[in-house]
């Protein structure tokens, strides 16, 4: 009887196992499908033939009426001036200071001006505008990601929102789900456990051996 209650347990939890397993590597299958295949560009990107084909172009321009005030009210302005959808990723401001080419010893230093750099990030194309404060004009770098590329910023999360990085975090979470709900199964339906859990410690040891070598 004992024996029999045993076994009725163990055959319900590797049925609960396999539905957990299936239905958790369901949900991964698709993001799974774009992360493997960008983690592979970016493993061996400097010998895979798979280029990102971006596109680059230089452009300028011309501030009409007052300059904006303020970093944050260029920001605004670049983007109606362009029309990007999207606000600006960041914002970086470089403060006044003595310029590289003035004199030490002269009686008035030359200052350069506060330098504004103005970042609009989005997975297929990335926007910087340059702007010199007392110039009446913006430099606009615009970069057209490829497929193979705008996959990579997917991968790394470039210009996505937060709602995309919580759905990554649960494709992260459906592996470690996997890799549990897979060892789990194996140690309850395979005999051979001892050679199991060497063959796991050894992969084990080699990945955490590669890590700490490579510090």
């Amino acid at each position: 009887m004992e024996r029999h209650l045993i076994s009725t347990t163990r055959a319900n939890a590797i049925l609960w196992l396999r539905k957990a397993h299936g239905w958790i590597g369901l949900w991964g299958a698709a993001l799974g499908l774009l992360f493997g295949f960008s983690g592979i560009w970016l493993n061996h990107r400097a010998v895979l033939p798979l280029q990102p084909a971006a596109q680059r172009s230089n452009t300028q321009l011309t501030l009409q009426g007052p300059a904006p005030a303020t970093p944050q009210d260029m920001a605004t302005w670049v983007q109606h001036a362009l029309g990007l959808r999207d606000p600006s990723s960041n914002v970086r401001v470089e403060k006044s200071r003595p310029a590289p080419w003035a004199e030490p010893a002269a009686s008035t230093v030359a200052m350069q001006p506060e330098h504004w750099i103005i970042n609009f990030n989005t997975p297929s194309s990335q926007v910087q505008a340059d702007h010199w404060v007392g110039n009446r004009t913006v430099g606009v770098r615009r970069t057209e990601s490829g497929i193979v590329a705008t996959l990579t910023n997917l991968h790394k999360g470039v210009g996505m929102p937060v709602a995309w990085i919580l759905l990554v975090d649960t494709l992260a979470g459906s592996m470690i789900l996997l890799s549990l709900s897979g060892l789990a199964l194996w140690l309850l339906t395979r005999r051979k456990r001892t050679l199991g859990l060497a063959i796991l410690a050894t992969a084990l040891a080699a990945t955490a051996g590669l890590a700490i070598a490579s510090l």
